[in-house]
């Protein structure tokens, strides 16, 4: 194929690597995070610097492919037939500056070294759940997170990049310089140019305060009731994630968990204990276990009980408008049926706060949502599909009369595109903007179909 001798001629100037069909590697390096899904790229390359870069943005020119920049994460959406993918690893600068209470982070620095880089400084970051993900990829494409309630999105706390653009031109981008390319990175980075390094605000929190508490399953509707409630006026201060946990009877389990299932109610304040969650709670259920006191983002992060490796998965989630006694009550009744096995773990996050008052202008928006679910469904060697694709779509149904009109990038799933993610006029100005910012349609269209 002609485009295959065009990037093999490119790849005997990098100082990095490109790897074509047919090397021995090859397969391995195609694949994602998330090993349950498949892409079939022309090439896998991991520039070593910003000529590199300039390389092989001229080279899928000259052989009419594309070029899709896929972070460390679980974010990959699907098939990236035609591109090369573009590993980011070798781009790790990271300064951080505590009296102005930024970060200048390189695309392939992951969240893990942010958070260590900050441990006991009185500073965090507006970092994911996850420690392997990296800053580029949540922050481009949303990003959602412990401090979210505090501090808004991780696209809301972004206050410049560094981009290549199509042309070759290397530059810094903020409000001043482009209002409406930083509108459209803020949420949509991928499929807008190839991002080098990202400035960002780090969250004064002088006071973290962390707290677990585990009730059995028989409670969840109450304790979700209540902490429901706690949302009409919980300071921004508090963030509050909920978990419906329901491990499968397979054999790769454990027998001690297998089988058994529990809620959890995590908080996180950035202004000493709340005592009022705690004691709330206290009166609604029976709490099994209950761990309190300070924290941090690095303990988070060693106990969120990630994968720290390539793993398959698959999940849906949904944005809620509201989270009332009927939309509760229907989610229990779908939880405790027994056909619903494969979904392991709901996710529910209190929204508001901050959200609901960004503090830059962006595409990615959880304004005037309450309220994002996660379910998890594990994918384990040899057991079927179909029952987690029942569940998921089932689900869906169960919560369609509250969904939002729109969620967060981070928070689609394969094959699902930006259209879900805000109005019409703004997924047309979010089209003109990658038409100025790339107009020969290098990039991958990404979720945004051309």
């Amino acid at each position: 194929m002609a485009h295959l001798s065009v990037l093999d001629a490119a790849r005997r100037a990098l100082r990095g690597t490109l790897l074509l069909p047919g090397d021995e590697s090859f397969d391995d390096a195609c694949r994602p995070w998330n090993l349950a899904i498949e892409q079939h790229p022309v090439g896998v390359a991991a520039p070593a610097d910003l000529g590199d870069l300039r390389t092989l943005v001229h080279a899928a020119r000259d052989a009419g492919v594309t070029i899709a920049v896929q972070p460390t994460g679980h974010g990959a959406s699907g098939d990236l037939t035609g591109a090369v993918i573009l590993r980011m690893a070798a781009f790790d600068e990271l300064e951080i500056d505590l009296e102005a209470g930024t970060a200048r982070v390189g695309s392939g620095v992951r969240w893990g070294a942010v958070v260590d880089a900050l441990d006991g400084t009185g500073w965090v970051a507006p970092a994911g759940t996850s420690p392997v993900v990296s800053v580029a990829g949540y922050t481009l494409g949303g990003g959602h997170s412990w401090f979210s309630r505090t501090a808004g999105l991780g696209s809301d706390n972004l206050r410049a990049v560094w981009m290549l653009r199509s042309d070759g031109e290397h530059e810094r981008v903020d409000d001043d310089s482009d209002p409406d390319l930083m509108w459209a990175l803020r949420g949509a980075g991928g499929v807008m140019g190839i991002v080098t390094a990202l400035e960002i605000d780090l969250v004064a929190a002088p006071a973290v305060w962390g707290a677990e508490l585990a009730f059995g399953a028989g409670n969840a509707a109450a304790v979700m009731r209540a902490v429901r409630d706690l949302a009409v006026d919980a300071p921004s201060s508090l963030n509050v994630f909920m978990n419906s946990m329901r491990m499968p009877d397979v054999p790769q389990l454990p027998e001690e968990i297998r089988g058994r299932s529990f809620f959890t109610v995590q908080a996180l304040s950035t202004n000493g204990p709340a005592e009022r969650l705690v004691s709330g709670l206290g009166r609604v259920g029976t709490v099994q276990r209950e761990v309190t006191g300070p924290t941090s983002p690095r303990l988070i992060a060693e106990s969120s009980g990630e994968p720290t490796d390539p793993t398959p998965g698959r999940g849906v989630s949904a944005a809620l408008s509201s989270l009332d006694d009927d939309t509760i009550d229907e989610l229990m009744r779908f939880r405790a049926q027994p056909e619903q096995w494969p979904i392991m773990g709901i996710d529910i996050r209190m929204l508001g706060g901050a959200l609901d008052e960004p503090r830059r202008a962006g595409f990615a928006s959880l304004q005037g949502v309450d309220w994002l679910l996660h379910a998890l469904v594990p994918v384990f060697p040899g057991v079927p599909g179909e029952p987690g694709d029942a569940s998921m779509a089932g689900f869906g149904e169960v919560l369609a009369r509250a969904t939002a009109p729109h969620t967060v990038p981070t928070f689609l799933g394969p094959g699902q595109t930006l259209e879900r993610c805000g109005r019409t006029a703004a997924v047309d100005r979010l089209r003109r903007a990658r038409t100025i910012a790339d107009p020969e349609a290098l990039l991958h269209e990404g979720r945004l179909p051309r």
